[in-house]
C-alpha cells in the first residue's frame, strides 16, 4: 500500500464563481456558484483539506486567496473554445490536486474526465439543474451530450441534489457512483422580523420566465413586490423586461445585489416566488427557508418537498393556479406558519455544518481508495 501524507488537495472547477468570493466584482453568478462557495469555504476551514477553485478571467491576479480558498485564474471566456480547453488543461496540471470536482454541464466536464483518467486523479461531478438528467441537453447537443454521458460513467462519484435526480441518473449511468447530498447554506440565527413584500431573485434566463413575476405583481396591486434580476448572458430582451417591470407601480426592480447583501432581502420577504419551468434544487429556496420564508413555485417542487413538508405551494405550471396560491398563502397570514416550517426544514436538511461532514467522509473514502 502506498502511504500519502499531507492534506487532501481538492480542485473545484467553477469558472463563474469569482463574483461570489469577491463582492467587488459585479458580474453574473447563479445558484451553482453559491453552492460551490459554501462547499469550498467550509472545507477550507479544515486543515485536512487544501482547496483550490479554478475561476474565469475577470481581470484579477493569477492567484488570490479568499477565506483560505485559493482562486486560480484558469480560463478566458473571450478565447476560442480550443484555447479555453488548453487554458483549463494547463490549470488542471498546475494545481495537481488529488480530487477534481466540477458542477454544471459544459464542455469542461468531458475535458476534466479525460484529464483525471490520464493522470489517475479522482473525478467527481455535482449536478446543478434538470438538464443534467432530463435528456433535454442531449437532444440539442448530441455530440457533447454523448461526451458528457461518457464522462459521468467514468466518474468516481456523481453527487445529485435530489432523490429524483439520483433515480434518473442511476438509470442512465448506473447506480454504483450516484449519491444524494443536498445543497447547503451557512445558517445564521433565526431572526423573526417584519415581512414586507413578495420576492423574486434570479437571472433573466428564458427558462426562469421572469416576465411571469411581473404579471403576477400586476394581479396584486395592493401588495408590494420586489424583483432582483441580473441580466443573463446573451439576453437581448433584458431592457424590455426592465421597462415592463418598472411600469408596474407596486413592483420594485433591482438589477444587482452583491451576494453578501442578498440575504437581507429574503429576511423581509413574505413569500419567495419561483417562475422557472425547470431547475434542480434552486439555491434561492434555501435562502428563503433559512429566513423563514415559504416558496410559491410555478412548476419546480424538488422531490415534492413544498407540498409534502408544508414549505410552500406549487402551481403545477399554471399561472392561474399560481395567482390562487399566492392569495391563499397571504390570506390570514398563512405564509407565517409555512415560513416556520421552512426554517425548521432548513435546519434539518440544509445546514452546511452538517452537510459538510458528508462531503468530508466521501472525500476521505475516495482518497483511501486511490492509495489502497
Amino acid at each position: 500500500m502506498i502511504q500519502r501524507t499531507g492534506p487532501i488537495r481538492l480542485c473545484i472547477v467553477c469558472p463563474k464563481a469569482y463574483p461570489v468570493f469577491n463582492p467587488d466584482q459585479r458580474t453574473i453568478f447563479g445558484g451553482a456558484e453559491v453552492d460551490i462557495y459554501f462547499l469550498a469555504t467550509q472545507l477550507a476551514k479544515d486543515q485536512t483539506f487544501d482547496v483550490t477553485v479554478i475561476v474565469a478571467d475577470y481581470g484579477q491576479p493569477e492567484v488570490q486567496t479568499f477565506q483560505s480558498v485559493r482562486l486560480v485564474k484558469g480560463v478566458d471566456f473571450s478565447s476560442c473554445w480550443l484555447r479555453s480547453a488548453w487554458q483549463l488543461w494547463r490549470a488542471f496540471r498546475r494545481i495537481d490536486a488529488d480530487i477534481y470536482l466540477i458542477k454544471t454541464i459544459s464542455p469542461g466536464v468531458p475535458l476534466l474526465a479525460v484529464f483525471c483518467r490520464l493522470y489517475k486523479k479522482a473525478f467527481i461531478y455535482r449536478t446543478s439543474s434538470g438538464v443534467d438528467y432530463d435528456r433535454s441537453y442531449f437532444r440539442v447537443h448530441r455530440v457533447m451530450g454523448w461526451a458528457f454521458r461518457r464522462a459521468l460513467r467514468s466518474a468516481d462519484l456523481v453527487i445529485a441534489q435530489t432523490q429524483q435526480a439520483a433515480h434518473l441518473l442511476k438509470g442512465q449511468i448506473g447506480p454504483r457512483i450516484v449519491q444524494v447530498i443536498p445543497n447547503a447554506h451557512l445558517l445564521g440565527p433565526f431572526q423573526k422580523g417584519r415581512k414586507d413584500y413578495i420576492l423574486w431573485v434570479g437571472r433573466s434566463d428564458s427558462i426562469k420566465a421572469p416576465q411571469l413575476f411581473v404579471e403576477l405583481a400586476g394581479r396584486f396591486p395592493g401588495e408590494p413586490f420586489v424583483m432582483i434580476c441580473q441580466k443573463a448572458t446573451g439576453d437581448t430582451r433584458y431592457e424590455d423586461l426592465v421597462a415592463q417591470a418598472r411600469a408596474v407601480p407596486n413592483l420594485t426592480f433591482i438589477e444587482h445585489v452583491p451576494f453578501d447583501q442578498v440575504q437581507g432581502y429574503f429576511q423581509r420577504a413574505k413569500v419567495l416566488v419561483n417562475t422557472s419551468s425547470s431547475e434542480g434544487f434552486p439555491n434561492t429556496f434555501i435562502h428563503a427557508f433559512a429566513a423563514g420564508v415559504p416558496v410559491l413555485s410555478l412548476a419546480v417542487d424538488p422531490d415534492g418537498i413544498l407540498t409534502r413538508e408544508g414549505l410552500g405551494y406549487c402551481a403545477g405550471g399554471s399561472l392561474e393556479r399560481m395567482v390562487e396560491g399566492l392569495g391563499w398563502m397571504l390570506h390570514e397570514g398563512r405564509y407565517e406558519q409555512m415560513g416556520l416550517h421552512a426554517r425548521r426544514y432548513a435546519e434539518k436538511v440544509h445546514d452546511i455544518s452538517d452537510v459538510i461532514q458528508t462531503y468530508k467522509r466521501l472525500f476521505f473514502a475516495i482518497q483511501r481508495a486511490r492509495y489502497a
